[in-house]
């Protein structure tokens, strides 16, 4: 077990290396440039792009090495990189990477947590009653119902929402007083009504997916030689599917946890933007608007990583469900 997390950490960096190669060398060969947006800007009236802050902005990227060819820029963003730099935002204010993610990151982590936690509470023994009770009237209208919810845009469904639901709840996700101005029964309900539209566009479609990814994996192993013995042995079906059927049937869960850290980190874009959420999702979207690359690479970079240490953390969560595999 030691060796084979050992052999994944080391691979760990070699991994990242090809990520961020791969992603600057898109983001690079894409059209478009920060200094030419920003002088669109000034040239329709927008204040802020004044000729001073794209004069700036030009020397910012000689000092940066931005002029020189991408793979020159790739090396020095690697270097500060392994530096613990992910270097400062083309826009004004030109705050540093870090700080704009830590700014944004705890409303992201709030709603990715609520609606993850929601989705494997609800889906999970869903689809462990459809797959023990399969065909039966509660499995087919399940089936119908989820399917109907998995094929519905979560744009969409956020558009209507905003349209027909508005009020009683917020159009916007995000209430930003404190404690103090309100006192912490109001302030609670404030939150609890601005987070209730974002979190069920975001948790409605994982019913569908994770619940039928629990019923087949479950139907799977029911079929199997071991279930059969031991039913012959005169076990209880509840025993028999929670307790050796479902361990099991675990596992293609399991494996889905490898996604749960970046979209956590990461957050849903097009939730965040239709709901006005101030997250990481939105600030990912505004720097892919802006070509503001340094906020780009040290979202994408940050969001691989975790992808790659989610995925390392599935892999040691088999064994913990079935104590059979063996990674010796």
């Amino acid at each position: 077990m030691r060796a084979y997390i050992v052999k994944r950490l080391l691979l760990i960096p070699v991994t990242i290396f090809g990520i961020t190669f791969i992603t600057f060398g898109v983001m690079k060969l894409a059209p478009g440039d920060p200094s030419q947006l920003v002088r669109g800007q000034a040239s329709g009236g927008n204040v802020q792009a004044t000729q001073a802050n794209i004069e700036s902005l030009n020397e910012w990227k000689k000092e940066r090495h931005l002029d020189r060819h991408w793979v020159v820029q790739y090396g020095f963003w690697l270097r500060d990189l392994c530096n613990g730099d992910l270097g400062r935002s083309f826009l004004p204010p030109r705050q540093k990477v870090w700080a704009l993610i830590w700014d944004r990151l705890p409303i992201t982590l709030i709603l990715n947590a609520i609606s993850f936690i929601l989705i494997y509470l609800v889906a999970l023994p869903i689809g462990i009653i459809g797959g023990a009770r399969q065909f039966t009237l509660w499995d087919r209208v399940t089936t119908v119902v989820v399917f109907l919810l998995y094929s519905l845009p979560a744009f969409w469904v956020a558009t209507l929402m905003l349209a027909n639901l508005c009020p009683p709840f917020p159009t916007s996700g995000y209430h930003g007083s404190s404690i103090a101005e309100l006192g912490f029964f109001s302030w609670l309900w404030k939150w609890t009504l601005h987070l209730v539209l974002p979190i069920a566009c975001m948790t409605y479609a994982g019913f569908a997916f994770i619940s039928r990814q629990m019923r087949s994996s479950l139907l799977e192993q029911i079929r199997q030689d071991f279930i059969r013995t031991a039913r012959a042995k005169g076990l209880a079906e509840r025993v028999v599917v929670l307790r050796h059927a479902c361990r099991n049937a675990l596992i293609p869960i399991v494996t889905l946890f490898g996604s749960l850290l970046p979209e956590l980190f990461s957050g849903a874009i097009i939730i965040e933007q239709v709901f006005s959420i101030p997250g990481m999702g939105q600030q990912f979207f505004l720097a892919i608007s802006e070509r503001d690359y340094p906020v780009i690479m040290g979202i994408e970079t940050v969001s691989a990583v975790l992808t790659l240490v989610g995925i390392l953390v599935s892999d040691l969560l088999y064994v913990a469900v079935n104590p059979a595999i063996s990674y010796d």
